[in-house]
């Protein structure tokens, strides 16, 4: 994937004086650096790295609704929380089947109860946020406080996230000691132009690797560069599982594994590294 192009300083040049006798002039005043916009920050941010130790895998639809995970990497992983279902959560079946641990799913705003055959689904009526309020009639909670109602507290989690752009300030209010509990965050984040969004990134990645990247075409834009789509997925990998494979690429190139969220559409991806 493409580096972010960060323009360089202007360098003035002296200007020569035609006529004889008269002394140059001083150099031109520089121009000022280009200040970084948010999607540029974003982009940057969430360059992945390649790991050692990590066997991708994609769990969940082949499309919209599956996610990259290290499928190697959940020693002592005793439950999962799946934030975001609408009306499925193959994510969360999978999970489940092949971890054999129960899946905790939160939605507020959906009628639906998916099932699985062969996996634990445990569904609660509410959505995430920053905190225990009721929004429009809606129960919400904190990402800390639904862990430790359900008594998970401490323990080893795979959390997956997709709330249309809750994500943000949930995160932010999540203390590190609890996202330290985190085994892998896949998750899908929404919007691009916010200074809070580079913050809660930042703040992830004191705890996290991210390790893959891939933009959801069916939010496709021009309008905020480098960044290819309002809509995005990541993999976060806690850093006391991952290993950083310090010879490899950088940015990772993209997983063969990540597939269009739309399956009519056009991908909005960034052109692969030249060789």
């Amino acid at each position: 994937m493409r580096r972010i192009q960060i323009r360089a300083r202007a360098i003035g040049i002296a200007a020569i004086v035609a006529s004889i006798g008269c002394a140059a002039s001083a150099p031109a005043p520089a121009s000022p650096p280009h200040e970084q916009t948010v999607p540029e920050a974003i982009y940057e941010e969430l360059q992945p790295v390649a790991l050692k130790n990590c066997t991708l895998k994609r769990f969940g639809s082949r499309n919209d609704g599956g996610y990259l995970m290290c499928e190697n990497l959940v020693d002592g992983v005793r439950s999962a929380y799946s934030y975001g279902i609408d009306t499925e959560d193959n994510w969360g079946c999978d999970v489940s089947r092949e971890y054999k641990v129960p899946v905790h799913q939160y939605d507020c705003f959906t009628e639906h109860r998916p099932t699985c055959d062969g996996g634990t689904f445990v569904f609660h009526d509410e959505c995430v946020g920053p905190k225990a309020e009721t929004i429009k009639g809606q129960p919400f909670d904190s990402v800390t406080n639904q862990i430790a109602k359900n008594g998970d507290a401490g323990k080893p989690l795979l959390v997956k996230m997709d709330v249309e752009g809750a994500e943000w300030d949930s995160l932010m209010a999540t203390p590190d000691e609890v996202l330290d509990r985190f085994v892998q965050l896949p998750m899908e984040l929404h919007g691009t132009s916010e200074r809070r969004f580079v913050e809660t990134i930042r703040k992830l990645k004191k705890t996290f690797y991210v390790v893959n990247l891939h933009f959801n075409n069916w939010a496709c834009t021009t309008a905020a560069p480098p960044l290819l789509s309002t809509a995005y997925q990541v993999l976060l990998v806690n850093k006391r599982y991952a290993v950083v494979d310090e010879k490899a690429p950088k940015p990772a190139p993209s997983s063969p594994l990540n597939a269009p969220d739309a399956r009519e559409r056009p991908e909005c991806q960034p052109a692969p590294l030249e060789k």
